[in-house]
């Protein structure tokens, strides 16, 4: 059965808002080639006009200083919105000596603007976005043998999809125990934002048999080695629903939040897991 997940309407927001004020500014011909000064103007934009959902300059040095340490040859990111994360970390994967950042972005007028921003940024080379649904994009990156293995998994996009996205990224088999990292944004401690995948990462194993017990899923996958399958395959024709693939409950999981102060002042936070 194909995904039955139904799509998101497209609509443009205030986010073409930002090429506008980008390529308007006084000194927009020092920006070309130099993506911390572009992601300086986006945070200034944000500041005197319109607030973008970013990761922002409070959260990116964490997960800057993560690529450092890993020094992923390729990181793969859920919800590229404008590019402003794609930017500021594919700069940090090519800094640290890797070679690719993929970034998967379901509305395409929202990549259209991250795509102009990242050429903009002369990262054209090792950041590719990629316009379909975080569970299509992730089997595209399969199908095409685009990863064998994901060494960093930044998500953040749409908070249902989390915990899904999880199941499908472990059904595929593309993590590695003692190697990936799985970096969450938008995980509070304070209410049940990201509850079903932080319940997940926390879970024993009959815990986890017990959740995927209670899941309806569309289709049944037992025996099916999904990432062959999608090789062979492609995408389209697996005949399987990919927005709905039960987790394979065999992986375990080490998870630390890091907590920050949100405009509003409520806490929001990044949830960094260490796959064991």
């Amino acid at each position: 059965m194909t995904a039955t997940e139904p799509r998101p309407r497209i609509e443009a927001g205030r986010e073409p808002d930002v090429l506008t004020y980008i390529w308007n500014l006084p000194n927009f011909d020092k920006l070309p080639g130099q993506p911390e000064k572009i992601l300086d103007a986006i945070d200034k934009f944000n500041t005197e006009r319109n607030r973008l959902i970013n990761i922002g300059p409070r959260k990116g040095p964490v997960i800057e200083k993560i690529i450092e340490e890993k020094k992923p040859s390729i990181m793969v990111e859920l919800g590229c919105y404008v590019g402003y994360s794609a930017i500021r970390f594919g700069n940090a994967v090519r800094r640290a000596g890797g070679k690719k950042y993929y970034s998967l972005e379901i509305n395409p007028i929202n990549a259209s603007v991250a795509k102009l921003l990242v050429e903009l940024a002369g990262l054209q080379d090792i950041v590719t976005i990629i316009v379909a649904p975080s569970y299509e994009g992730l089997a595209k990156l399969v199908h095409e043998s685009l990863i064998e293995s994901v060494e960093i998994l930044f998500v953040d996009h749409v908070k249902h999809r989390y915990v899904l996205d999880l199941w499908l990224v472990e059904q595929l088999g593309i993590l590695q125990p003692g190697k990936s990292v799985i970096i969450a944004d938008n995980i509070s401690p304070s209410n049940s934002r990201g509850t079903d995948y932080m319940d997940w990462l926390h879970a024993s194993t009959a815990e986890k048999e017990a959740t995927l017990a209670q899941h309806a899923f569309t289709d049944d996958f037992g025996g099916v080695e999904l990432a062959k399958l999608i090789k062979e395959k492609g995408v389209k024709k697996t005949g399987l629903d990919l927005s709905n693939v039960p987790g394979t409950g065999t992986y375990s999981y080490e998870t630390k939040l890091h907590e920050f102060e949100g405009h509003s002042g409520r806490t929001d936070g990044v949830a960094i897991t260490n796959v064991l």
